[in-house]
């Protein structure tokens, strides 16, 4: 359970299961052996709408609460509480063992924070039309990349907060953004149903996978870069499959997952271990979380 938590970025699914094991005043019931897991006090007054990895030990996660919170895995503490945005916060994300956390808001705004620093935000990034549902950020923190149903995306200077390029593509709803572990490259999904593939240095387009029948709600890239996950909308079945790409030269479709009935409304690849095939796992509105094989599209 604590693997599949650090893994999703997004988990929007409403889990049914084991939902009475926990009390509503925020008290933890057993869940096995004593201790095993507990449940602490909320981060936010509001739902949650967003949670990434921040460190090993640390996730933040953004509410519609307005606010961004950091939060210790292993205590189950909110250690900051950062406040600013005007609206929802949408979207979190940060560069990986970096201080440095980003927020989108229906506020049409991006901000960052920094983890030691004052509770204020540290760079702002303006300039979309609508609400921001895309954020990537680099490896080393230093380039942001930012999507909206203003149909653009964005590429900032994170330490000046200047816009480094901006591109319109008609119909082009962004719906989800990630960075591909050591490559120029961002991946995103979009409300008219395609999966692009843009080069950050030129803020160009490099490939656009064939569309799927329905909104593609996410996206994530495997750790070796290889390839990219993509999640569909769907309804009684129709849909709500996940697709597995491969970014290499073919750039095809390798594998589909099929057996969620509502849309999936995430999608992640799992930390591989040296005993564990690799595998996938995705989130629906069905009220279920599905663990595949990725290479088989077998249900764990």
């Amino acid at each position: 359970c604590l693997l599949l938590a650090r893994a999703m970025g997004k988990l929007q699914s409403k889990i049914s299961f084991h939902t009475t094991k926990y009390r509503a005043d925020g008290c933890a019931g057993q869940t096995g052996p004593a201790g095993s897991s507990r449940q602490h006090g909320p981060a936010h007054t509001d739902a949650v709408t967003s949670v990434a990895a921040l460190k090993p030990d640390l996730c933040v996660s953004g509410g519609r609460d307005k606010s961004v919170a950091v939060s210790s895995w292993r205590s189950g503490a909110a250690l900051h509480r950062f406040l600013g945005h005007e609206r929802e916060v949408t979207k979190v994300t940060s560069a990986l063992d970096s201080s440095r956390v980003f927020s989108a808001s229906r506020d049409k705004t991006v901000m960052m924070w920094e983890l030691h620093g004052a509770s204020g935000p540290r760079q702002h990034f303006p300039g979309h039309d609508l609400v921001v549902t895309g954020l990537a950020v680099s490896p080393d923190a230093s380039w942001l990349c930012t999507g909206s149903r203003d149909n653009t995306v964005c590429k900032w200077d994170t330490e000046t907060g200047e816009c480094l390029g901006r591109a319109a593509i008609s119909r082009n709803l962004v719906t989800h953004l990630c960075w591909v572990p050591g490559e120029p490259y961002v991946i995103q999904t979009s409300e008219d149903k395609t999966t692009r593939v843009w080069d950050s240095r030129e803020l160009q387009v490099a490939h656009t996978f064939p569309a799927k029948q329905h909104i593609q709600t996410c996206c994530d890239v495997s750790q070796d870069g290889r390839y990219c996950l993509s999640c569909s909308s769907g309804c009684a079945g129709h849909g709500a499959e996940a697709t597995l790409w491969d970014l290499r030269q073919t750039r095809g479709r390798v594998c589909e997952y099929r057996g969620h009935f509502q849309t999936t409304t995430s999608c992640v690849f799992l930390p591989q271990g040296p005993t564990l095939a690799p595998s996938i796992a995705t989130s629906s509105s069905d009220s279920t979380v599905k663990v595949w094989d990725r290479d088989t599209a077998g249900r764990g």
